[in-house]
């Protein structure tokens, strides 16, 4: 092998070599990141079924609004009484097992002085008005129960909320709060339970509380590939060593 032909013959192999490490790296990594994110997913799964089938109890008023979290409370099962602002109710984008349509974002003043947005449920597009569903908008005091939701501030994946423009994709709590000059905002809603509403629209009790825990077999998968990536960097060193 000539003096240039050797040159390449070791860059080749310096650069088979590098990427063969780097993609044995990332393998790992990505497997080690489902295996954190399924220890995450199984703690959800525990959190959310022992909280969906506790007593509930009253939405959180505004000296512990400070200290909400996803961990302390998310899905908690809550209850609040008061009366509804239907005049400033929110249609939010959605996609269920109903169809495309909308959540149906509703402020109930309470009677403990907050403001607190309550998603009443599902509507489909030819139930868009509120004209259509009158028997829905009960007038007087009220008692609603279901689970408490962190804001989703911003928009969806690749769309932003419009809220000048009253196009909204994500239950952003402020953002609503603002747009509807509500005071005294609770920073999270209520996703209404039971699917029982005068008229049956919206369409309550459409939490999502089952979750897909699919992450062991995406970590054995990043595993085996680097497995894989691993016996290919020792063939190759081994077909370097004999000569190449």
């Amino acid at each position: 092998m000539t003096e240039t032909g050797g040159r390449r013959s070791r860059l080749t192999f310096a650069l088979l070599l590098a990427l063969g490490l780097a993609l044995l790296a990332g393998f790992v990594a990505l497997g080690s990141w489902q295996i954190e994110r399924r220890a995450w997913k199984l703690d959800l799964i525990a959190r959310v079924d022992a909280r969906v089938h506790a007593r509930p109890v009253p939405a959180p008023g505004p000296l512990t609004w400070p200290h909400l979290d996803a961990r302390t409370a998310e899905y908690l099962k809550i209850h609040a009484r008061g009366r509804f602002r239907h005049d400033r109710e929110t249609l939010v984008q959605a996609v269920t097992e109903l169809g495309p349509g909308f959540w149906v974002l509703t402020p109930l003043e309470t009677d403990r002085g907050f403001t607190l947005l309550v998603n009443r449920g599902f509507v489909p597009q030819d139930r868009r008005d509120a004209a259509t569903r009158r028997q829905g908008q009960s007038a007087g005091a009220v008692t609603v129960s279901g689970l408490l939701r962190l804001s989703e501030p911003g928009g969806a994946f690749l769309r932003s909320n419009d809220a000048p423009n009253n196009r909204w994709y994500s239950r952003d709590v402020a953002a609503i709060a603002r747009a509807r000059g509500l005071t005294g905002a609770a920073p999270y809603f209520l996703d209404a339970g039971g699917a029982s509403n005068p008229g049956g629209w919206p369409r309550g009790g459409m939490t999502q509380i089952r979750f897909r825990n699919t992450h062991l077999s995406y970590a054995l998968t990043w595993y085996g590939l680097a497995v894989l990536t691993l016996v290919g960097i020792v063939l190759l060193i081994r077909h370097w060593r004999n000569g190449g």
